[in-house]
């Protein structure tokens, strides 16, 4: 086997750091990962930086286990290597390169007065998950480490800088810290000099340097390698692709990099993003970052999808396992995912909000995991299931009605990808009729942003001249990609319609909850 011809994407995820290794066909061959969780401490959420390094390192030994159990050879190199991560958050670092404050992820909805001031010194709308509302409520709250900043980034910025010594990020990745434009592929110079009139802070000074897809943005340190490998096995010197995020990388893994092209990731969190071909209004619901090469997306993010789902799902494996019997917890998910498909259209009146955190869209700064149903309402297994799969949609639906119904955005394809889509046919059909539209899943849907990010580095290493992402994509990685389209029934798009009317009628209740418990 050899390796020089591989290429590893890294990715870490919100529940699962993931290494999936490709090889010249652009197949995957080998994978390893790591669960984690996110924590809440002191009213933030986070990941300390100890179980990122030992995440990261177990994922990496988990990838060197499976080649060697395949393929009987050491993973000792690689043609190149990327990482990608959740995006957004604060990480910043002093001139000595000493963590400054925990790490701050996307999930965190305590920016408000920041992300409101800056969006309107900007015409721009500005998330609260986003790195410069971070930043500036830091400097609003007067918090003293801001003085010592020398260098502000994002966990993919901070993975890099540790493989690499490079202080850089793909453009997608950079467009979640600060807004970017598109073309000239940087950050936005008349926002960065507003930023400064305000705060007196030189962002050209302490954010990453932004590289388009392709561009080589470093080289495997002898420190990077036992970064991640610390049995020395890796060497030094692997070609190291642009960090990017796992917006970026959702798109790449699903071929959805060209204008008028989408996909929607479905994990922990949700988000649709929309390639566009024009400018768009300013709408709080609605983030402008781009594609790993630099074109204009529309995203709508929502903090919360799944996690209520796995909650139920836990709750009734520990049943099964009061009953005496042990239940494998793929195949729970399978059939309770298949349950749903029986339920009633609009969920026979049942209603549910998965708000573990709070949600920008529907403007919660918290939330309450909430069921609730009315003394007639059909409570049966398939509707209580189908209520939670609509209820991780419902959000994601609020927002990208404003896209097609108010900005007319068109969009000729849309590919679902990650664990909400793992079960055939279940998490697409709920999507489509979410979206009144025919969805796509690839059959490497599953291998989710890790893939993408090996793509981005196979791009960067066999690109032809001149050959955009867009094409190399199309033409050589999805050429012969087998893939299933659905559409909803007319039925379950009016049942997710009449769903959603009463999810938005009933929200003052979860507003309740999140006041009174």
């Amino acid at each position: 086997m050899d390796l020089t011809k591989s290429v590893l994407g890294i990715e870490l995820g919100s529940t699962r750091i993931k290494a999936v290794l490709i090889d010249e066909r652009h197949m995957p061959i080998a994978g390893g990962d790591f669960e984690w969780e996110n924590q809440l401490v002191d009213g933030i959420w986070t990941y300390s930086m100890n179980m990122v390094h030992r995440g990261l390192q177990a994922c990496f030994a988990a990838l060197k286990d499976d080649v060697k159990a395949k393929f009987g050879v050491e993973l000792t190199t690689v043609g190149a290597l990327g990482v990608s991560a959740m995006m957004h958050g604060y990480l910043p670092f002093d001139k000595d390169g000493n963590q400054l404050a925990e790490f701050r992820t996307w999930r965190n909805t305590i920016t408000g007065e920041a992300a409101e001031k800056l969006s309107a010194l900007f015409g721009f709308n500005i998330p609260q998950r986003w790195s410069i509302a971070h930043l500036y409520q830091a400097i609003l709250n007067g918090e003293g480490h801001v003085k010592d900043i020398a260098f502000l980034t994002t966990l993919a910025g901070y993975i890099h800088w540790k493989l690499t010594g490079e202080k850089v990020m793909g453009v997608g990745e950079a467009s979640g810290m600060f807004p970017i434009d598109s073309g000239k592929l940087d950050y936005d110079e008349g926002m960065i000099r507003k930023f400064k009139a305000l705060t007196g802070v030189d962002l050209r000074a302490i954010l990453p340097k932004v590289l388009p897809a392709g561009e080589n943005a470093g080289y495997l340190t002898e420190a990077g390698t036992l970064f991640l490998d610390p049995t020395g096995t890796l060497k030094a010197g692997v070609p190291v692709a642009p960090c990017e995020g796992d917006a970026g990388t959702g798109m790449v893994a699903t071929d959805s990099v060209r204008v008028r092209t989408g996909n929607v990731s479905a994990g922990t969190s949700d988000f649709a993003m929309i390639v566009t071909d024009k400018p768009l209004g300013v709408h709080r619901e609605i983030d402008m970052v781009t594609t790993p090469d630099g074109l204009p997306v529309a995203m709508v993010h929502c903090n919360n999808c799944t996690s209520d789902i796995n909650a139920w799902v836990n709750l009734f494996a520990e049943y099964s396992a009061l009953l005496g019997h042990t239940v494998d917890k793929g195949e729970l998910y399978t059939k309770l995912f298949r349950a749903a498909l029986e339920g009633d259209p609009d969920c026979g009146g049942l209603l549910s909000y998965n708000y573990f955190s709070g949600e920008g869209v529907t403007d919660l700064d918290e939330g309450r995991p909430l069921f609730a149903r009315m003394q007639n309402s059909r409570f049966t297994l398939p509707n209580f299931m189908r209520t939670h799969m609509l209820s991780a949609l419902a959000t994601l639906k609020i927002g990208l009605d404003i896209l097609t119904q108010t900005e007319k955005v068109e969009i000729d394809k849309l590919y679902g990808h990650g664990g909400f889509f793992k079960t055939p046919e279940v998490g697409q059909r709920m999507l489509s009729a979410a979206v009144g539209a025919p969805v796509s899943v690839m059959e490497t849907a599953g291998e989710g942003g890790p893939y993408g990010m090996a793509l981005l580095g196979a791009y960067m290493l066999w690109k032809d001249q001149g050959e955009t992402l867009p094409d190399y994509l199309d033409h050589k990685v999805f050429a012969e990609a087998r893939s299933s389209t659905l559409m909803a029934d007319e039925k379950d798009v009016a049942g997710f319609n009449a769903f959603l009317t009463r999810y938005k009628k009933a929200l003052p209740v979860e507003k309740t909850a999140i006041e009174v418990l």
